[in-house]
């Protein structure tokens, strides 16, 4: 019976270090990543990518998320193809990434009611990196977290040239919303 009793508690234990490093981040490669960047009066300018990954470290609250370029779908494939050669050159700079840190995160105060954070870190775009605060609501899920939110970039501000032609019919400043349902 002590045999036993000592079995079980180092099977118990083994399991308890074993899945701690394992537990601590949460992922996804199924996340959303939706911009608009159409003008009024004009062809719509928007797409979305569903394949974005991502990782949260419950711990710490590092964040990193990658989306691949060549990912985004547009309704008219005309213009997913200039996205991709003419403004993105996707075949050079094939990802944008932000890495970040969610700051005063706190998994165990997470519930079911979404919760604001901020998240601050570094947004690469067409090569370029620019330092970035964005607020990203994160709610409880059934075996992770929702993390969902929005911001503004200006193509300029990443080196990404728009011809005078068509200058007119691009916003200014292209809305990124994001949708990630993180899981263990």
């Amino acid at each position: 019976m002590k045999k036993t009793f000592i079995n079980s508690l180092v099977l118990l234990l083994f399991i308890a270090v074993s899945t701690t490093g394992f537990a601590q981040k949460l992922i996804t490669k199924t996340g959303s990543i939706k911009f608009q960047a159409s003008m009024p009066s004009y062809e719509e300018v928007a797409a979305e990518n569903k394949s974005v990954s991502a990782v949260l470290e419950q711990s710490t609250g590092d964040f990193a998320s990658l989306v691949l370029i060549k990912g985004f779908r547009f309704k008219v494939a005309l213009m997913e193809e200039h996205f991709n050669e003419n403004y993105m050159d996707s075949e050079k700079f094939s990802k944008a990434t932000l890495k970040g840190k969610i700051e005063d995160f706190d998994i165990s105060k997470i519930s079911n009611t979404a919760k604001n954070f901020t998240l601050k870190g570094d947004l690469t775009i067409h090569g370029k990196t620019k330092p970035i605060s964005v607020i990203i609501k994160i709610s409880k899920a059934a075996n992770g977290v929702i993390a969902v939110g929005a911001f503004e970039v200006k193509p300029e501000d990443f080196d990404i040239q728009i011809p005078s032609l068509v200058r007119n019919k691009i916003a200014d400043k292209i809305k990124i919303n994001y949708n990630f349902l993180l899981v263990q």
